[in-house]
C-alpha cells in the first residue's frame, strides 16, 4: 500500500512513519510544510530507506496536493496546527490549516480515489468534562480556538464521507508524549527546563487532568484504525492514565533529580479545561489495548531528552517556551 501521511515531519506523524516503514511492506510519502514545529531531523533516519519519500509543500496549497497524493490508496492526516496557547494569540492560522487544509485534502482524495482516509484528531474536540468520559456519539464542545478547529476539521473530513462517500475514518486520541515531540508541549518543555537547571511553569492550581498516552501506543492504534476500523466510524483512543498535572511534575521532578523549588506557578491559561477523559470501547473491539505503563514510558521519554540534546538544544534556542506550558 502506498500511503499519503501528511505532517509527518512532526512528532505523532514521524513516531507513525517510523513504525510503518518498520513493520510492513508499505511506503510513505511524507507531505510537510516544515513550520516550527515540521524537522527534517525527525525523519533523517527514514531518509534512506527506499520506500520513503518527501515532498514540502503545504496542505492548503491545492495543486501540490492534487500533483504529490495522485498513485496513493490512502491518506493518514497528521497535519494541524496543533498548540492551545498559539491559538489563543493567532487563532487565524488554526483555522487555515485545520480547517481548509482539511478540505483541500478530501476534496483531491475523493477526485484521486484513495481507498481509506485517516484523518487524525484529538480529545479536546469533545470540551472538559467533570465525571465519567466521552464516547465518540456524544456532542462536540470545544473551548479553544484549537479545539474549534479541530472538531471543525473533523465534521469537513466526515460530511465528505457523507456527501461524496469519500471513505473517511477518525481517530480523537488523548494526550500525547515520547521522542521527537517539539519542546513547547508539557513534557517536553518540563523535561527539558529540568534537564537544563530552570524552573518549570505550572498552570493555576496544577490540578488539571489529563490522561497521558505514550505515542508508540496511539501509533499502533492510527495503523489499526487504517486497516481494520470500519469506514464512517469515529475511534477515541487513550491510556487511561489520567493524573493531574501536578502528579505529572511531581514524576518528571523525581526522575530529573529536581525538587519542588523548580515549579513556578503561573496564572492560569484562559479558558483551560479541566479534565479530558474519553471511552475507549471501541477501538478495544478492534483489538488494541495500550501496552506502555505510564511511569515506564516516562522514564524512557525523559531518557531520551536526556541523551538527544543535539535534537532538542537548536529548537529551544530559536525562540522561549518558558510560558507554554500546555
Amino acid at each position: 500500500m502506498r500511503l499519503f501521511v501528511t505532517g509527518a515531519a512532526g512528532f505523532i506523524g514521524s513516531n507513525f512513519a517510523r513504525r510503518v516503514l518498520a513493520t510492513s511492506d508499505d511506503s510513505v510519502t511524507v507531505f510537510d510544510a516544515l513550520t516550527y514545529a515540521g524537522n527534517l531531523d525527525n525523519i533523517r533516519d527514514l531518509r534512506d530507506d527506499a520506500r520513503f519519500s518527501f515532498v514540502h509543500a503545504d496542505i492548503c496549497d491545492r495543486d501540490a496536493v492534487s500533483r504529490a497524493m495522485d498513485g496513493h490508496d490512502a491518506v493518514v492526516h497528521f497535519a494541524a496546527e496543533s498548540h492551545v496557547d498559539r491559538s489563543i494569540v493567532n487563532p487565524d492560522a488554526f483555522v487555515r490549516t485545520n480547517c481548509d487544509g482539511t478540505n483541500v485534502l478530501c476534496d483531491v482524495a475523493r477526485r484521486v480515489g484513495v481507498d481509506r482516509f485517516v484523518h487524525i484528531s484529538t480529545d479536546e474536540v469533545y470540551g472538559s468534562i467533570e465525571v465519567g468520559s466521552f464516547t465518540e456519539t456524544d456532542p462536540l464542545g470545544p473551548r479553544s480556538p484549537y479545539s474549534a478547529a479541530k472538531a471543525g476539521s473533523d465534521l469537513i473530513a466526515l460530511s465528505y464521507h457523507t456527501t461524496y462517500g469519500l471513505p473517511v475514518l477518525v481517530t480523537r486520541s488523548s494526550n500525547q508524549f515520547g521522542p521527537f515531540q517539539f519542546p513547547e508541549k508539557a513534557i517536553p518543555l518540563f523535561t527539558t527546563n529540568l534537564l537544563d537547571g530552570r524552573t518549570i511553569p505550572l498552570y493555576g492550581d496544577g490540578l488539571n487532568v489529563r490522561d497521558w498516552l505514550f505515542v508508540a501506543d496511539n501509533c499502533r492504534a492510527v495503523e489499526l484504525v487504517l486497516r481494520s476500523g470500519t469506514v464512517g466510524e469515529i475511534y477515541n483512543i487513550g491510556a487511561h492514565n489520567e493524573i493531574t498535572n501536578r502528579e505529572l511534575v511531581d514524576k518528571l521532578l523525581a526522575l530529573t533529580g529536581q525538587g519542588h523549588d523548580a515549579i513556578e506557578w503561573v496564572t492560569d491559561r484562559p479558558g483551560h479545561d479541566r479534565r479530558y477523559s474519553i471511552a475507549t470501547d471501541k477501538i478495544a473491539g478492534l483489538g488494541w489495548r495500550p501496552e506502555r505503563d505510564l511511569d515506564e514510558a516516562l522514564a524512557e521519554t525523559v531518557a531520551w531528552y536526556r541523551d538527544n540534546r543535539w535534537w532538542w538544544e537548536p529548537l529551544k534556542a530559536k525562540a522561549a517556551f518558558d510560558r507554554l506550558p500546555a
